[in-house]
């Protein structure tokens, strides 16, 4: 599941990466790289798969990597049992803060994922 979590984080650093203006015939000195509006978003089947997949100390690791004072989103997508109209039930956790405030972000990161585990012990 941790490929699941960093298949996500690339696509979305590939995705603002591409999105960018062309020079168009400018030449410049780029020599940082900014990440903003940074989303994660696991999608797990099973408390097993939580546990598993990510640890509060994987988030933190993110939130040291990028700037200070940037947007950032953590979502949880847990797909549940079949329902008697034949759809998968699902629940999501979504979490938004920002980078500046890294201690509260990871509390809130580490009462979802209890949360999360037990909707499936539930």
């Amino acid at each position: 599941m941790f490929k699941k979590m960093f298949t996500c984080l690339m696509l979305t650093i590939a995705t603002a990466a591409l999105s960018q203006n062309q020079l168009n015939g400018k030449t410049s000195n780029l020599s940082q790289t900014k990440i903003s509006n940074l989303e994660v978003v696991v999608t797990v089947d099973s408390a097993k798969d939580i546990e598993n997949t990510f640890k509060v100390e994987d988030i933190k690791e993110i939130l040291n990597e990028a700037d200070p004072n940037e947007a950032i989103s953590f979502s949880l997508v847990c797909n549940g049992t079949m329902m008697s109209n034949g759809k998968k039930s699902t629940m999501t956790y979504k979490i938004e803060g920002n980078t500046g405030e890294p201690e509260e972000f990871l509390t809130l990161v580490s009462r979802l994922r209890k949360s999360a585990i037990k909707y499936y012990n539930n």
